[in-house]
């Protein structure tokens, strides 16, 4: 079996081309179950955030797996497979299950140790059990990209600091507006993300702030979080009339299509009124459109990038000592995979040699009648004589250490017994793709 990773994340695509990738959690059941359903396909897991879109694979052959889920996300996005190959990156074997352990502890974020990711690669996992998807190969590697993150939470100093994609929206803002804490200020959104946006407003001495959510409850829930700012709270159909009484709005909700578009917007606000639009959703809330309106100015994640560069420098060397870690778990992660052929290659052996014992005291049996005693005996003989046989080969086989030799001693005893292993008609051993190394 192969591991494969097919997505695209900040780095690589551009906010426009990252929301037509973006699967909500409603739909990435149905999204595992459909890349399943490939012939070359056998596990599938896919993690979906504002910033990235990665799916997850375990396959009988690497070329063919990787052709089927680039069509599928060429099926999701609707773009040609020209189109999005421009944007997307494949890691294969060990390169992919190093890729997942950055992610998860935070390694490969825009925020540079962001904790938020680890909660969103446990919900890809959790997603991917409940359909299925996960199963020997992905479920323990998922497994153990969660706990090395957590290592590298806890055993390094890489979070220290950070600083969240909300915390860095507020300080944008702060940036481009002269008194942010005496502004007219709405949040469009009532889920974490929008959650963490109000307490930095609220850390900024935002006094007056407007919460403009689809659940009218779960906006007052959210507002009685809020101690030390004023908060109302809005329903969703008066979202344009708060916009236009606000000196800035943000948008953070999981809608996949605009909530706020620009003749809309022209309508609701007074000729050349200012207005600032900092959009953390993706898909992205705010057209694009809406930046041509004088006086609109109009930012998304991507505008972030500024801000968080200023903030990373002082957890890089941190990033070093987790790179040790995740070197560590690699090579727990491909230690496991050996075992599994070792398993299947000791139990392919044992069936053969049992099998040719058999033959031998049917025979044998034969010839002498079916006296019990005798039957027994033989039996009992010819049983002693396999295992003490296969002792030291066994013994030899689970206890090998050296990592560049196992691949050839299993390869060599699978021929010298002529042992046929069914996952090796249909792919290449899994632990002799792991052993090319990937850098850093």
């Amino acid at each position: 079996m192969n591991i494969v990773m097919v997505g695209l994340s900040h780095k690589t695509a551009p906010v426009e081309v990252r929301e037509r990738l973006s699967i909500s959690s409603l739909q990435i059941e149905a999204a595992i179950s459909e890349l399943c359903c490939g012939p070359h396909i056998q596990e599938a897991a896919i993690l979906s955030t504002c910033n990235r879109l990665e799916v997850y694979v375990a396959v009988y052959t690497v070329e063919q797996g990787t052709e089927e889920v680039i069509d599928f996300l060429c099926k999701q996005s609707r773009l040609s497979a020209p189109e999005l190959n421009e944007h997307l990156f494949v890691q294969q074997q060990q390169a992919a299950v190093r890729h997942l352990m950055r992610v998860a502890a935070g390694l490969d974020s825009l925020v540079l140790g962001e904790g938020q990711i680890l909660s969103q690669v446990k919900h890809a996992y959790r997603l991917s059990q409940k359909t299925k998807g996960a199963k020997q190969i992905l479920n323990q590697l998922f497994k153990q990209a969660i706990t090395v993150a957590k290592r590298v939470r806890t055993e390094t100093s890489i979070s220290q600091g950070a600083i969240s994609i909300s915390a860095a929206a507020v300080e944008l803002a702060s940036t481009k507006i002269n008194n942010l804490a005496s502004s007219q200020i709405a949040v469009v959104g009532a889920g974490k993300m929008a959650r963490l946006l109000i307490r930095h407003l609220s850390a900024k001495g935002v006094t007056q702030l407007a919460i403009v959510n689809r659940s009218l409850d779960r906006a007052k829930a959210l507002a009685r979080e809020v101690h030390k700012t004023q908060v109302t709270c809005y329903p969703a159909t008066e979202m344009m009339s708060v916009i236009a009484k606000s000196d800035l709005v943000f948008t953070s909700t999981a809608a996949t299509h605009p909530l706020i578009e620009r003749d809309q917007l022209a309508a609701a606000l007074a000729p050349y009124q200012s207005l600032m639009l900092i959009d953390i959703s993706v898909p992205r809330n705010v057209d694009s459109n809406t930046s041509e309106l004088s006086g609109v100015q109009v930012f998304n994640v991507d505008d972030l990038t500024v801000v968080l560069d200023q903030n990373q420098e002082n957890r890089r060397q941190a990033a070093l000592e987790a790179n040790a870690l995740i070197n560590a778990e690699i090579d727990t992660f491909r230690g496991w995979v050996r075992s599994l052929e070792t398993v299947s290659t000791i139990s392919c052996l044992r069936e053969k040699v049992e099998s040719i014992r058999d033959q031998e005291v049917r025979k044998a049996l034969s010839r002498l009648g079916t006296e019990f005693d005798q039957k027994e005996i033989i039996e009992t003989l010819t049983r002693r004589i396999v295992n003490k046989i296969l002792h030291d080969p066994m013994v030899h086989l689970r206890t090998q250490r050296n990592q560049t030799s196992y691949p050839l001693t299993i390869e060599t005893v699978q021929r010298l017994f002529d042992l046929e292993i069914e996952a090796d008609e249909q792919s290449k051993s899994v632990e002799q793709k792991l052993k090319t190394p990937a850098s850093v």
